[in-house]
């Protein structure tokens, strides 16, 4: 388990998939997620195994601190040799979001991600538009590194998709300064 001051982070247990499969097949969760079809149980159950036998994903259940399972987040594509990795977040209790939940759940993966797994760099993709999740990631200390412009197609128009990024001495200076 990984703490963080609202949630913590588990490890994704088969007990996890239903919640999982309910949440990626919810039309607003799925509007941002990578996902463009409903995805049938056994394809998150099979989706599960291939991550438990990679080295490459990481990938934990969030839970509040009452035990609630209200989303998952992840380290994925690890490089190992040049130490970075890619994040992902869903958060798929509607009445979780937008109340410091999935900033929780980011600050507590990149203290596991930069003071036990030794990354050097996260990055993420967000899709432009979405400006709660913007502000959260701004607020763990990820700063703007590009634009893919026009790279998702939904509902018939075409949405910038941004990259964000932070380097482990970004988040060590947050952490001193939030301790200080």
């Amino acid at each position: 388990m990984i703490p963080g001051n609202k949630t913590e982070l588990h490890a994704l247990e088969p007990e996890h998939l239903k919640n999982a499969n309910r949440w990626v097949n919810d039309p607003d969760v799925r509007q941002w997620l990578t996902l463009h079809r409903p995805i049938p149980l056994r394809a998150t159950r099979k989706w599960y195994d291939e991550m438990l036998e990679s080295n490459s994903d990481h990938v934990f259940a969030i839970c509040t601190k009452r035990g609630i399972h209200i989303g998952s987040i992840g380290l994925h594509q690890i490089d190992w040799k040049n130490r970075n990795a890619h994040l992902g977040i869903l958060i798929g209790e509607a009445r979780y979001r937008s109340r410091g939940y999935g900033e929780d759940a980011v600050r507590a993966l990149l203290r596991f991600a930069f003071h036990e797994l030794n990354l050097h760099r996260v990055n993420l993709y967000h899709y432009a538009h979405n400006s709660r999740a913007r502000a959260c990631y701004e607020k763990c200390g990820f700063r703007p590194e590009g634009v893919h412009r026009d790279a998702l197609f939904r509902n018939g128009c075409y949405y910038d998709v941004a990259v964000m990024g932070i380097l482990d001495r970004e988040f060590r200076a947050l952490e001193n300064k939030s301790n200080a």
